[in-house]
């Protein structure tokens, strides 16, 4: 059964604060002269996430769920598709599939029609019916609670077990790096990798461990709200003296 790719996970969008000062169309110049030391870094990663807990004081996760199967479910079916539409979808999937049973012997087509509108919904469909039999035949139906266990269902991997542990079962175990994790770590020099794993390491090792859960759902919210892909808001970035900008246009903002 091949993987699903890691899906992005988005909070509603938060408002941050206003920056401190300095002109938004700078981050190519800072950028070439930062430097700092290994603990400098440290303490600046930390600051950060105080200046986001603080502008970001509701980061959570947006998908809606009950219980484990409807987390990991809702975290497969968030691959390339929002997490509104993902909600609007499984509060009907939900009062239909109930059990790892129902999704391991949907109906051909049935589940497919059901998650039609969160997009690649026949190879989403095929990772939920192998997740639904892997749970059956390995795991008595239930979601399992260790990460070793949980990357061995369909569907799942290291960033997915990281929301469905730290949301479902209150176990950290590490930090789920999305697409909004990957750029703003290293955008604010926290990694220069670029594999989500080695990201994840990256970050682990400067944050204390009671940030890794909240750390992500921060920096998905600041992603989503400020510092966007194409063009951060820089000029509204709560933690613009506190980031080299690395990567990012000098005419954004």
């Amino acid at each position: 059964m091949p993987k699903q790719p890691e899906a992005a996970n988005r909070p509603p969008r938060a408002t941050a604060g206003k920056r401190a000062g300095g002109p938004a169309n700078a981050p190519a110049r800072r950028a070439k002269g930062w430097t700092e030391t290994a603990e400098q870094r440290t303490e600046r990663a930390r600051r950060v996430m105080a200046a986001l807990a603080e502008a970001y004081p509701d980061a959570k996760v947006a998908l809606e769920f009950s219980n484990p199967l409807e987390m990991v479910v809702a975290t497969v079916l968030s691959a390339q598709c929002t997490d509104a539409k993902v909600n609007e979808v499984t509060r009907e999937l939900f009062k239909r599939y109930r059990t790892a049973r129902d999704y391991a012997e949907a109906p051909a087509g049935e589940l497919e029609q059901a998650i039609y509108a969160t997009g690649f919904f026949n190879f989403k469909a095929k990772l939920l019916r192998g997740l639904g039999r892997t749970l059956v035949d390995r795991f008595g139906g239930e979601v399992p609670r260790t990460m070793d266990e949980l990357v061995e269902l369909p569907g799942v991997a290291r960033k997915t077990a990281n929301i469905v542990l730290g949301n479902a079962f209150g176990i950290v175990e590490g930090i789920a790096v999305d697409t909004h994790v990957r750029r703003l770590a290293q955008r604010l020099g926290l990694s220069k990798e670029e594999d989500p794993g080695d990201i994840e390491r990256d970050l682990m090792a400067l944050l204390p461990r009671e940030l890794w859960f909240r750390g992500t759902y921060l920096l998905i919210d600041h992603g989503r709200g400020v510092c966007n892909a194409k063009r951060p808001r820089c000029d509204e970035c709560p933690v613009e003296p506190m980031c080299p900008k690395i990567g990012v246009s000098p005419h954004s903002g």
